[in-house]
Protein backbone atom coordinates (compact mmCIF):
# COMPACT_ATOMS: atom_id res chain seq x y z
CA UNK A 1 0.00 0.00 0.00
CA UNK A 2 2.98 2.47 0.31
CA UNK A 3 3.85 4.26 2.89
CA UNK A 4 1.14 5.91 5.15
CA UNK A 5 0.41 8.96 5.71
CA UNK A 6 -0.71 11.29 8.53
CA UNK A 7 -4.28 10.32 9.43
CA UNK A 8 -7.33 12.85 8.68
CA UNK A 9 -10.05 12.30 11.10
CA UNK A 10 -13.15 14.68 10.68
CA UNK A 11 -14.17 17.09 12.42
CA UNK A 12 -17.88 15.44 11.79
CA UNK A 13 -17.22 12.18 11.64
CA UNK A 14 -19.32 9.58 10.70
CA UNK A 15 -19.61 5.90 11.93
CA UNK A 16 -21.50 2.81 11.30
CA UNK A 17 -21.03 0.20 13.77
CA UNK A 18 -21.60 -2.20 11.21
CA UNK A 19 -24.40 -1.52 8.43
CA UNK A 20 -25.56 1.32 10.51
CA UNK A 21 -29.47 1.69 9.14
CA UNK A 22 -29.55 5.54 10.02
CA UNK A 23 -33.14 5.94 11.10
CA UNK A 24 -32.02 3.94 14.06
CA UNK A 25 -29.28 5.94 14.32
CA UNK A 26 -27.86 7.74 17.87
CA UNK A 27 -25.44 10.58 18.34
CA UNK A 28 -22.55 8.97 20.70
CA UNK A 29 -18.69 9.77 21.16
CA UNK A 30 -15.43 8.50 19.20
CA UNK A 31 -12.60 9.28 21.80
CA UNK A 32 -8.94 8.84 19.53
CA UNK A 33 -5.83 9.12 20.38
CA UNK A 34 -2.19 7.90 19.39
CA UNK A 35 -1.06 4.34 21.23
CA UNK A 36 -3.99 4.71 24.16
CA UNK A 37 -2.23 7.65 25.62
CA UNK A 38 -4.45 10.76 27.08
CA UNK A 39 -2.44 13.25 24.70
CA UNK A 40 -2.83 13.90 21.92
CA UNK A 41 -6.18 13.11 21.68
CA UNK A 42 -9.32 14.40 20.55
CA UNK A 43 -13.66 13.38 20.53
CA UNK A 44 -15.67 12.84 17.52
CA UNK A 45 -19.58 12.70 16.66
CA UNK A 46 -20.58 9.80 15.94
CA UNK A 47 -23.55 7.67 14.66
CA UNK A 48 -24.38 4.33 16.50
CA UNK A 49 -27.21 1.69 16.39
CA UNK A 50 -28.35 1.17 19.70
CA UNK A 51 -30.56 -2.09 18.87
CA UNK A 52 -27.17 -3.38 16.91
CA UNK A 53 -24.55 -2.36 19.22
CA UNK A 54 -24.45 -1.78 22.56
CA UNK A 55 -21.78 0.66 23.71
CA UNK A 56 -20.62 1.97 26.97
CA UNK A 57 -21.68 5.20 28.93
CA UNK A 58 -18.34 6.01 30.36
CA UNK A 59 -15.23 6.19 28.70
CA UNK A 60 -13.10 4.60 31.15
CA UNK A 61 -15.22 1.25 30.36
CA UNK A 62 -14.94 1.42 26.20
CA UNK A 63 -12.78 -0.99 24.84
CA UNK A 64 -9.67 -0.11 22.93
CA UNK A 65 -9.84 -0.56 18.96
CA UNK A 66 -7.07 -0.18 16.63
CA UNK A 67 -7.82 1.86 13.90
CA UNK A 68 -6.66 1.32 10.77
CA UNK A 69 -5.40 4.30 7.89
CA UNK A 70 -7.11 3.49 4.78
CA UNK A 71 -7.76 6.75 3.41
CA UNK A 72 -5.86 6.13 -0.08
CA UNK A 73 -8.35 3.95 -1.27
CA UNK A 74 -12.06 4.85 -1.35
CA UNK A 75 -13.55 0.94 0.18
CA UNK A 76 -16.29 0.99 -2.67
CA UNK A 77 -15.26 -2.53 -3.85
CA UNK A 78 -14.06 -5.93 -1.85
CA UNK A 79 -10.41 -5.32 -3.80
CA UNK A 80 -10.03 -2.16 -1.78
CA UNK A 81 -9.88 -4.45 1.38
CA UNK A 82 -5.76 -4.77 2.30
CA UNK A 83 -4.18 -8.43 2.41
CA UNK A 84 -3.68 -8.41 6.50
CA UNK A 85 -7.45 -7.72 6.32
CA UNK A 86 -9.82 -5.58 8.63
CA UNK A 87 -11.12 -7.99 10.97
CA UNK A 88 -11.91 -6.52 14.56
CA UNK A 89 -10.38 -3.08 13.25
CA UNK A 90 -11.90 0.15 13.24
CA UNK A 91 -10.85 1.71 9.52
CA UNK A 92 -10.78 4.55 8.29
CA UNK A 93 -12.02 5.76 4.66
CA UNK A 94 -11.73 9.18 2.64
CA UNK A 95 -15.01 10.25 2.26
CA UNK A 96 -16.39 10.29 -1.72
CA UNK A 97 -16.46 7.90 -4.74
CA UNK A 98 -19.34 6.14 -3.68
CA UNK A 99 -21.94 6.50 -0.79
CA UNK A 100 -21.66 5.84 2.85
CA UNK A 101 -23.80 2.64 3.11
CA UNK A 102 -21.70 1.23 -0.04
CA UNK A 103 -18.54 1.63 2.16
CA UNK A 104 -20.26 0.39 5.36
CA UNK A 105 -21.44 -2.67 3.65
CA UNK A 106 -18.04 -3.79 2.58
CA UNK A 107 -16.54 -2.58 5.54
CA UNK A 108 -19.56 -5.55 7.58
CA UNK A 109 -18.18 -7.80 4.96
CA UNK A 110 -14.90 -7.37 6.11
CA UNK A 111 -15.55 -7.54 9.66
CA UNK A 112 -14.52 -4.26 10.61
CA UNK A 113 -15.95 -3.28 13.61
CA UNK A 114 -16.73 0.02 12.59
CA UNK A 115 -16.57 2.38 10.02
CA UNK A 116 -14.73 6.13 10.27
CA UNK A 117 -15.42 8.29 7.11
CA UNK A 118 -13.23 11.35 7.05
CA UNK A 119 -13.77 14.62 5.30
CA UNK A 120 -11.56 17.70 4.06
CA UNK A 121 -12.09 19.00 7.73
CA UNK A 122 -9.01 17.33 9.15
CA UNK A 123 -7.21 16.85 12.46
CA UNK A 124 -3.39 15.10 12.43
CA UNK A 125 -2.95 12.71 15.20
CA UNK A 126 -0.05 10.81 12.58
CA UNK A 127 -0.63 7.12 12.60
CA UNK A 128 -0.97 4.21 15.47
CA UNK A 129 -4.20 5.59 16.69
CA UNK A 130 -6.86 3.72 18.82
CA UNK A 131 -10.48 4.59 19.21
CA UNK A 132 -13.00 4.27 22.19
CA UNK A 133 -16.45 4.29 21.71
CA UNK A 134 -18.86 5.31 24.28
CA UNK A 135 -22.28 6.62 24.45
CA UNK A 136 -22.97 8.61 27.82
CA UNK A 137 -26.32 8.58 29.31
CA UNK A 138 -28.40 11.97 29.02
CA UNK A 139 -30.21 13.87 32.23
CA UNK A 140 -33.35 12.31 33.11
CA UNK A 141 -34.44 16.08 33.81
CA UNK A 142 -34.46 18.85 30.30
CA UNK A 143 -33.91 21.84 32.79
CA UNK A 144 -34.51 23.46 28.70
CA UNK A 145 -38.19 22.91 29.07
CA UNK A 146 -38.65 24.84 32.46
CA UNK A 147 -36.70 28.41 30.91
CA UNK A 148 -38.47 27.73 27.53
CA UNK A 149 -42.04 27.32 29.65
CA UNK A 150 -41.19 30.37 31.31
CA UNK A 151 -39.82 32.88 28.84
CA UNK A 152 -43.17 31.56 26.84
CA UNK A 153 -45.59 32.62 29.13
CA UNK A 154 -43.69 35.40 30.69
CA UNK A 155 -43.94 36.75 27.15
CA UNK A 156 -47.43 36.73 26.22
CA UNK A 157 -48.53 37.79 30.11
CA UNK A 158 -46.26 40.98 29.57
CA UNK A 159 -47.60 41.27 25.98
CA UNK A 160 -51.27 40.95 26.73
CA UNK A 161 -50.80 42.98 30.23
CA UNK A 162 -49.29 46.13 27.94
CA UNK A 163 -51.67 45.93 25.28
CA UNK A 164 -54.34 46.36 28.04
CA UNK A 165 -52.66 49.31 29.30
CA UNK A 166 -52.52 51.11 26.45
CA UNK A 167 -56.19 50.24 25.47
CA UNK A 168 -56.85 52.31 29.26
CA UNK A 169 -54.27 55.09 28.42
CA UNK A 170 -56.57 55.42 25.09
CA UNK A 171 -59.75 55.33 27.00
CA UNK A 172 -58.70 57.53 29.64
CA UNK A 173 -57.48 60.30 26.67
CA UNK A 174 -60.77 60.14 24.91
CA UNK A 175 -61.95 63.34 26.04
CA UNK A 176 -62.87 65.62 23.08
CA UNK A 177 -63.68 64.51 18.78
CA UNK A 178 -60.11 65.11 17.14
CA UNK A 179 -59.18 62.75 19.96
CA UNK A 180 -61.64 60.22 19.12
CA UNK A 181 -60.73 60.58 15.48
CA UNK A 182 -57.09 60.53 16.12
CA UNK A 183 -57.83 56.55 17.89
CA UNK A 184 -60.31 55.23 15.34
CA UNK A 185 -57.63 55.71 12.70
CA UNK A 186 -54.49 54.89 14.57
CA UNK A 187 -56.85 51.42 15.91
CA UNK A 188 -57.83 51.30 11.96
CA UNK A 189 -53.70 51.47 11.44
CA UNK A 190 -52.91 48.53 13.91
CA UNK A 191 -55.92 46.76 13.40
CA UNK A 192 -56.85 43.27 12.04
CA UNK A 193 -59.77 42.55 10.15
CA UNK A 194 -60.96 38.87 8.92
CA UNK A 195 -59.81 39.59 5.60
CA UNK A 196 -56.81 40.92 6.65
CA UNK A 197 -56.04 37.67 8.98
CA UNK A 198 -56.49 35.97 5.86
CA UNK A 199 -54.57 37.66 3.55
CA UNK A 200 -51.42 37.24 6.38
CA UNK A 201 -52.09 33.70 6.58
CA UNK A 202 -51.86 33.16 2.84
CA UNK A 203 -48.56 35.38 2.43
CA UNK A 204 -47.59 33.54 5.30
CA UNK A 205 -48.03 30.28 3.18
CA UNK A 206 -46.43 31.72 0.01
CA UNK A 207 -43.28 32.63 2.40
CA UNK A 208 -43.12 29.33 3.57
CA UNK A 209 -42.62 28.23 0.18
CA UNK A 210 -40.40 30.20 -1.16
CA UNK A 211 -37.94 30.25 1.73
CA UNK A 212 -37.93 25.94 1.30
CA UNK A 213 -37.02 26.49 -2.81
CA UNK A 214 -35.12 29.84 -2.48
CA UNK A 215 -33.71 29.46 1.41
CA UNK A 216 -29.46 30.40 0.06
CA UNK A 217 -31.04 33.59 -0.56
CA UNK A 218 -33.75 34.13 1.01
CA UNK A 219 -32.41 33.63 4.24
CA UNK A 220 -30.26 36.92 4.17
CA UNK A 221 -33.30 38.72 3.88
CA UNK A 222 -34.84 37.58 7.02
CA UNK A 223 -31.73 37.87 8.82
CA UNK A 224 -31.75 41.56 7.90
CA UNK A 225 -35.80 42.01 8.65
CA UNK A 226 -35.19 40.39 12.05
CA UNK A 227 -32.04 42.63 12.98
CA UNK A 228 -34.15 45.98 12.13
CA UNK A 229 -37.48 44.50 13.99
CA UNK A 230 -36.00 43.70 16.70
CA UNK A 231 -33.51 46.26 17.29
CA UNK A 232 -36.88 48.44 17.27
CA UNK A 233 -38.48 46.09 19.18
CA UNK A 234 -35.95 46.31 22.09
CA UNK A 235 -35.47 50.13 21.88
CA UNK A 236 -39.53 50.11 21.94
CA UNK A 237 -39.73 48.02 25.21
CA UNK A 238 -36.94 49.23 27.21
CA UNK A 239 -37.73 53.11 25.77
CA UNK A 240 -41.40 52.40 27.81
CA UNK A 241 -39.43 51.08 31.26
CA UNK A 242 -37.28 53.66 31.13
CA UNK A 243 -39.89 56.43 30.58
CA UNK A 244 -41.09 55.41 34.12
CA UNK A 245 -38.04 56.19 35.96
CA UNK A 246 -38.09 59.91 36.52
CA UNK A 247 -34.57 60.32 37.66
CA UNK A 248 -31.67 60.72 34.79
CA UNK A 249 -33.88 62.99 32.80
CA UNK A 250 -31.89 65.53 30.52
CA UNK A 251 -33.23 66.70 27.36
CA UNK A 252 -32.10 68.38 24.20
CA UNK A 253 -33.94 70.52 21.38
CA UNK A 254 -33.47 69.47 17.83
CA UNK A 255 -35.95 71.50 15.20
CA UNK A 256 -37.89 72.51 17.99
CA UNK A 257 -38.68 68.95 19.37
CA UNK A 258 -37.44 67.93 22.86
CA UNK A 259 -35.50 64.31 22.43
CA UNK A 260 -34.27 62.56 25.67
CA UNK A 261 -30.49 62.05 25.76
CA UNK A 262 -30.43 58.59 27.52
CA UNK A 263 -33.35 57.59 24.68
CA UNK A 264 -30.75 58.37 22.38
CA UNK A 265 -28.26 56.13 23.97
CA UNK A 266 -30.81 53.56 24.46
CA UNK A 267 -31.17 53.47 20.03
CA UNK A 268 -27.58 52.97 20.04
CA UNK A 269 -27.11 50.10 22.20
CA UNK A 270 -30.41 48.31 20.73
CA UNK A 271 -28.33 48.77 17.18
CA UNK A 272 -25.27 47.77 18.65
CA UNK A 273 -27.03 44.48 20.29
CA UNK A 274 -28.64 43.97 16.94
CA UNK A 275 -25.62 44.19 15.11
CA UNK A 276 -23.21 42.05 17.40
CA UNK A 277 -25.66 39.16 17.19
CA UNK A 278 -26.00 39.60 13.41
CA UNK A 279 -21.92 39.22 12.84
CA UNK A 280 -21.66 36.21 15.68
CA UNK A 281 -25.29 34.74 15.23
CA UNK A 282 -23.06 31.74 14.00
CA UNK A 283 -21.21 31.73 17.72
CA UNK A 284 -22.81 28.48 19.50
CA UNK A 285 -21.64 29.31 22.80
CA UNK A 286 -23.34 32.86 23.18
CA UNK A 287 -25.38 33.85 20.31
CA UNK A 288 -28.06 32.35 21.77
CA UNK A 289 -28.49 34.89 24.33
CA UNK A 290 -28.70 37.63 22.46
CA UNK A 291 -30.88 36.10 19.70
CA UNK A 292 -33.33 34.60 22.89
CA UNK A 293 -33.08 38.64 24.08
CA UNK A 294 -34.21 40.00 20.92
CA UNK A 295 -37.00 37.79 19.81
CA UNK A 296 -38.07 38.34 23.51
CA UNK A 297 -38.53 41.84 23.06
CA UNK A 298 -39.69 41.31 19.19
CA UNK A 299 -42.74 39.63 20.66
CA UNK A 300 -43.60 41.37 23.06
CA UNK A 301 -43.86 44.50 20.28
CA UNK A 302 -45.64 42.98 17.62
CA UNK A 303 -47.94 41.15 20.82
CA UNK A 304 -48.57 44.65 21.87
CA UNK A 305 -48.73 46.49 18.87
CA UNK A 306 -51.38 44.22 16.58
CA UNK A 307 -54.91 44.45 17.42
CA UNK A 308 -57.49 41.64 16.90
CA UNK A 309 -60.73 43.84 17.20
CA UNK A 310 -63.18 40.73 18.29
CA UNK A 311 -62.58 37.07 19.29
CA UNK A 312 -64.53 36.26 15.99
CA UNK A 313 -60.62 37.62 13.74
CA UNK A 314 -58.91 35.24 16.72
CA UNK A 315 -60.73 32.28 16.19
CA UNK A 316 -60.02 33.24 12.35
CA UNK A 317 -56.48 33.74 12.45
CA UNK A 318 -55.40 30.94 15.28
CA UNK A 319 -57.97 28.47 13.16
CA UNK A 320 -56.21 28.87 9.71
CA UNK A 321 -52.52 28.68 11.60
CA UNK A 322 -53.28 25.86 13.41
CA UNK A 323 -54.24 24.62 10.03
CA UNK A 324 -51.14 25.72 8.48
CA UNK A 325 -48.98 24.67 11.30
CA UNK A 326 -50.44 21.38 10.58
CA UNK A 327 -49.95 21.41 6.74
CA UNK A 328 -46.74 22.04 7.19
CA UNK A 329 -45.63 19.56 9.43
CA UNK A 330 -47.72 16.38 9.32
CA UNK A 331 -48.49 16.49 5.17
CA UNK A 332 -45.18 18.28 3.50
CA UNK A 333 -43.64 14.97 4.28
CA UNK A 334 -46.18 13.04 1.67
CA UNK A 335 -44.92 16.34 -0.87
CA UNK A 336 -41.17 16.59 -1.02
CA UNK A 337 -38.43 14.60 -2.18
CA UNK A 338 -36.51 13.27 0.74
CA UNK A 339 -39.88 12.78 2.57
CA UNK A 340 -39.33 15.73 5.53
CA UNK A 341 -41.51 18.46 6.28
CA UNK A 342 -41.10 21.72 4.91
CA UNK A 343 -41.47 23.10 8.60
CA UNK A 344 -38.35 20.78 9.80
CA UNK A 345 -36.26 21.28 6.94
CA UNK A 346 -36.89 25.49 6.87
CA UNK A 347 -35.84 24.91 11.15
CA UNK A 348 -32.23 23.24 10.10
CA UNK A 349 -31.80 24.70 7.56
CA UNK A 350 -32.34 23.16 4.08
CA UNK A 351 -30.03 21.22 2.01
CA UNK A 352 -27.01 20.83 4.28
CA UNK A 353 -27.69 25.19 4.36
CA UNK A 354 -24.96 26.31 7.97
CA UNK A 355 -27.50 29.60 7.91
CA UNK A 356 -30.04 29.54 9.85
CA UNK A 357 -33.43 31.61 10.03
CA UNK A 358 -33.71 33.83 13.23
CA UNK A 359 -37.36 32.92 13.84
CA UNK A 360 -36.89 30.99 17.45
CA UNK A 361 -36.13 30.80 20.94
CA UNK A 362 -33.23 28.73 21.36
CA UNK A 363 -32.33 27.11 24.59
CA UNK A 364 -28.47 24.49 24.82
CA UNK A 365 -29.40 21.71 26.51
CA UNK A 366 -27.30 20.35 29.94
CA UNK A 367 -25.27 18.29 27.43
CA UNK A 368 -23.85 21.60 25.82
CA UNK A 369 -22.02 21.75 28.51
CA UNK A 370 -20.75 17.90 28.43
CA UNK A 371 -18.57 16.22 26.05
CA UNK A 372 -21.85 15.66 23.44
CA UNK A 373 -21.18 19.36 22.45
CA UNK A 374 -18.92 18.17 19.53
CA UNK A 375 -21.93 16.69 18.13
CA UNK A 376 -24.60 19.47 16.62
CA UNK A 377 -25.58 21.53 19.50
CA UNK A 378 -28.28 20.00 21.34
CA UNK A 379 -30.66 22.69 21.66
CA UNK A 380 -34.23 23.06 23.03
CA UNK A 381 -36.50 25.75 20.35
CA UNK A 382 -39.72 27.22 20.55
CA UNK A 383 -40.96 29.25 17.51
CA UNK A 384 -41.89 33.05 17.62
CA UNK A 385 -45.23 32.36 16.10
CA UNK A 386 -45.91 29.67 19.11
CA UNK A 387 -45.34 32.84 21.12
CA UNK A 388 -47.24 35.85 19.69
CA UNK A 389 -50.38 34.46 18.07
CA UNK A 390 -51.72 33.07 21.29
CA UNK A 391 -50.57 36.14 22.43
CA UNK A 392 -52.98 38.31 20.53
CA UNK A 393 -55.74 36.34 21.73
CA UNK A 394 -54.48 36.84 25.25
CA UNK A 395 -53.86 40.46 24.39
CA UNK A 396 -57.37 40.64 23.24
CA UNK A 397 -58.98 39.22 26.33
CA UNK A 398 -57.08 41.83 28.48
CA UNK A 399 -58.51 44.75 26.27
CA UNK A 400 -61.96 43.18 26.71
CA UNK A 401 -61.43 43.33 30.43
CA UNK A 402 -60.39 46.88 30.12
CA UNK A 403 -63.18 47.45 28.98
CA UNK A 404 -65.64 45.71 30.51
CA UNK A 405 -63.89 46.25 33.91
CA UNK A 406 -62.53 42.67 34.78
CA UNK A 407 -59.67 40.56 34.67
CA UNK A 408 -61.06 36.78 34.39
CA UNK A 409 -60.50 37.01 30.06
CA UNK A 410 -56.50 37.14 30.83
CA UNK A 411 -56.02 35.64 33.79
CA UNK A 412 -58.01 32.28 32.11
CA UNK A 413 -56.24 32.90 29.18
CA UNK A 414 -52.68 33.09 30.16
CA UNK A 415 -53.45 29.75 32.31
CA UNK A 416 -54.67 28.12 29.21
CA UNK A 417 -51.37 29.26 27.33
CA UNK A 418 -49.39 27.81 30.20
CA UNK A 419 -51.90 24.28 29.96
CA UNK A 420 -50.98 24.39 26.47
CA UNK A 421 -47.51 24.61 26.48
CA UNK A 422 -47.13 21.78 29.32
CA UNK A 423 -49.46 19.25 27.17
CA UNK A 424 -47.14 19.98 24.55
CA UNK A 425 -43.77 19.11 26.69
CA UNK A 426 -45.66 15.75 28.05
CA UNK A 427 -46.28 15.05 23.98
CA UNK A 428 -42.60 15.33 23.34
CA UNK A 429 -41.23 13.48 25.59
CA UNK A 430 -43.62 11.32 25.36
CA UNK A 431 -43.26 10.73 21.67
CA UNK A 432 -39.86 11.87 21.32
CA UNK A 433 -40.23 13.96 18.69
CA UNK A 434 -40.54 17.81 17.76
CA UNK A 435 -44.04 18.86 17.93
CA UNK A 436 -46.21 21.65 16.47
CA UNK A 437 -46.65 23.78 19.74
CA UNK A 438 -50.34 25.60 18.24
CA UNK A 439 -51.67 22.10 17.99
CA UNK A 440 -52.26 22.21 21.52
CA UNK A 441 -52.14 26.00 22.11
CA UNK A 442 -54.73 27.07 19.86
CA UNK A 443 -57.74 24.69 21.41
CA UNK A 444 -56.48 25.43 25.24
CA UNK A 445 -56.88 29.28 24.37
CA UNK A 446 -59.94 29.41 22.48
CA UNK A 447 -62.19 26.34 24.31
CA UNK A 448 -61.29 28.22 27.73
CA UNK A 449 -62.01 31.51 26.21
CA UNK A 450 -65.18 30.74 24.77
CA UNK A 451 -66.08 28.53 28.19
CA UNK A 452 -65.62 31.81 29.95
CA UNK A 453 -67.73 33.96 27.81
CA UNK A 454 -70.69 31.25 27.76
CA UNK A 455 -70.19 30.99 31.62
CA UNK A 456 -70.55 34.94 31.88
CA UNK A 457 -73.10 34.99 29.11
CA UNK A 458 -70.94 37.81 27.22
CA UNK A 459 -70.09 35.64 24.17
CA UNK A 460 -72.23 37.71 21.69
CA UNK A 461 -70.24 41.20 23.16
CA UNK A 462 -67.30 38.94 23.03
CA UNK A 463 -67.73 37.77 20.01
CA UNK A 464 -68.43 41.02 18.16
CA UNK A 465 -66.23 43.06 19.87
CA UNK A 466 -66.75 45.84 22.84
CA UNK A 467 -64.55 48.24 21.43
CA UNK A 468 -66.72 49.79 18.71
CA UNK A 469 -69.45 49.83 20.87
CA UNK A 470 -67.34 51.40 22.91
CA UNK A 471 -66.83 54.19 20.62
CA UNK A 472 -70.62 53.90 20.07
CA UNK A 473 -71.31 54.83 23.43
CA UNK A 474 -69.13 58.22 23.44
CA UNK A 475 -70.36 59.55 20.26
CA UNK A 476 -73.66 59.39 21.72
CA UNK A 477 -72.66 60.61 24.81
CA UNK A 478 -70.96 63.58 22.71
CA UNK A 479 -74.32 63.93 20.56
CA UNK A 480 -76.45 64.11 23.94
CA UNK A 481 -73.95 67.04 25.42
CA UNK A 482 -73.84 68.86 22.04
CA UNK A 483 -77.41 68.26 20.53
CA UNK A 484 -78.11 69.35 16.79
CA UNK A 485 -81.08 69.23 15.08
CA UNK A 486 -81.94 66.97 11.68
CA UNK A 487 -82.86 70.94 9.90
CA UNK A 488 -79.23 72.64 11.70
CA UNK A 489 -77.23 69.43 10.23
CA UNK A 490 -79.08 70.68 6.47
CA UNK A 491 -77.89 74.47 7.32
CA UNK A 492 -74.16 73.94 8.31
CA UNK A 493 -73.92 71.45 5.34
Amino acid sequence: MGPQRPLPIAAAALLWSFLLPLTAAQEAILHASRNGLPSPSKDYCMLYNPHWTALPSTLENATSISLMNLTTTPLCSLSDIPPEGIKNKAVVVQWGTCQFLEKARIAQTGGAEALLVANNSVLTLGDNITVKMYSPSWPNFDYTMVVIFVIAVFTVALGGYWSGLIELENMKAVTNSEDREMRKKKEEYFTFSPLTVVIFVVICCVMMVLLYFFYKWLVYVMIAIFCIASAMSLYNCLAALIRKIACGQCTIVCRGKSIEVRLIFLSGLCIAIAVVWAVFRNEDRWAWILQDILGIAFCLNLIKTLKLPNFKSCVILLGLLLLYDVFFVFITPFITKNGESIMVELAAGPFGNNEKLPVVIRVPKLAYFSVMSVCLMPVSILGFGDIIVPGLLIAYCRRFDVQTGSSIYYVSSTIAYAVGMILTFVVLVLMKKGQPALLYLVPCTLITASVVAWRRKEMKKFWKGSGYEMMDHLDYATNEENPVTAGEQIVQQ
